[in-house]
């Protein structure tokens, strides 16, 4: 009789727990949130990842498998036993795409990092962002979620829907503005829209990450005396996604370009990052009022406007110089 046990459990190991057959292209098997697990075996001998639906359950109920698997998209190639099968379920080894969004993208750019990503095609997810019921929720209507989606590192499964991306999103800003921030932002006499608004200028304008809290200062200095903020990037920002040349902008009307108006634009121009957030709750004091670009990124602050057109004047020249050496350089022939 123990010979019989012996042999039998044997048969069981080499027939039902030895390597499946490798397959001829990976196999794609979704394990859904809740899904028992006679369903998931069922999935995975459809697939043929394993040889056996009832080897796989017995096993996974044996060792205690069958209540750590955790839901996701998983691939498999085939050729492995049913305990690393069970292995890369239970770790939650499944397929994500990995997606990283910069400080200062636009719903727009969001949409077609997702898209290069291949996740989603760049018009659906601006579809969402700017109609989903979600967005009306929040109360994000009518500019929709521009600057509430919080620039990071993410990981989708590849069957993510728009709607699911938003969300997650959405989520990850909304543990930034903690009570503590949005106490800071009254405080400092704003809202959450304005303060990531400002925030926003504040990403786009900054290409020295040292300077983001000095020109916050700025920005305030300009509100407090009701002075437009005369910023570029409001100029050129377009709900629509079209932007133009910053001299042809500036002259143009929108109800973003603060070269029309004192005060912030009706909502956020980019999506920041939380330094740009915490420079515009914590801004460096500071009696400036006006700063240009150098060529590095950088800026040049000044006091007043005759200091301000001096400093242009400074670069222009610079600029033309440097401009000058260069084609001298480029001209030089050796001999």
């Amino acid at each position: 009789m123990f010979l019989i046990v012996l042999v039998g459990g044997a048969g069981f190991w080499l027939f039902f727990l030895s390597p499946g057959k490798v397959l001829e292209s990976p196999r794609i098997v979704e394990v859904r949130q809740g899904e028992r697990l006679p369903s998931i075996a069922s999935s995975l001998k459809r697939a043929g990842v394993v040889r056996s639906r009832f080897a796989l359950i017995v096993y996974a109920r044996l060792t205690g498998a069958a209540t750590r698997i955790q839901p996701g998209e998983y691939r498999f190639s085939g050729g492995e036993t049913i305990p690393e099968v069970l292995g890369h379920l239970v770790r939650g080894e499944s397929i994500v795409v990995t997606v990283t969004i910069p400080e200062g993208s636009t719903v727009r750019e969001i949409g077609r990092y997702l898209e290069r990503a291949r996740l989603l095609c760049d018009w659906q997810f601006v579809e969402v962002a700017q109609r989903s019921p979600l967005v009306k929720a929040l109360g994000l209507s009518p500019f929709g979620v521009e600057g509430y989606l919080f620039p990071a590192t993410y990981r989708f499964p590849p069957s993510s829907t728009a709607q699911d991306i938003l969300s997650a999103m959405l989520e990850r800003f909304y543990t930034q503005i903690t009570p503590g921030v949005e106490e800071r932002a009254f405080e400092m006499g704003l809202s959450v829209r304005q303060l990531v608004t400002l925030a926003s200028i504040i990403e786009k304008e900054a290409k020295v990450p040292a300077e983001r809290p000095l020109i916050a200062g700025v920005f305030y200095n300009r509100l407090r005396l009701h002075i437009p903020l005369q910023s570029d990037p409001t100029a050129q920002y377009s709900i629509e996604g079209i932007t133009g040349p910053v001299l042809q902008a500036v002259h143009q009307a929108s109800p973003f370009n603060t070269y029309n108006f004192a005060g912030l634009p009706p909502g956020p121009i980019a999506n920041p990052g939380w330094d740009s957030i915490h420079a515009a709750l914590y801004p460096t004091p500071t009696p400036y009022l006006y700063f240009v670009a150098r060529r590095d990124g950088s800026h040049v602050f000044s006091r007043t406007l005759k200091e301000h057109d001096r400093a242009i004047a400074d670069l222009r020249r610079a600029q033309f110089q440097a401009s000058m050496d260069g084609r001298l350089d480029h001209g030089h022939v050796s001999r």
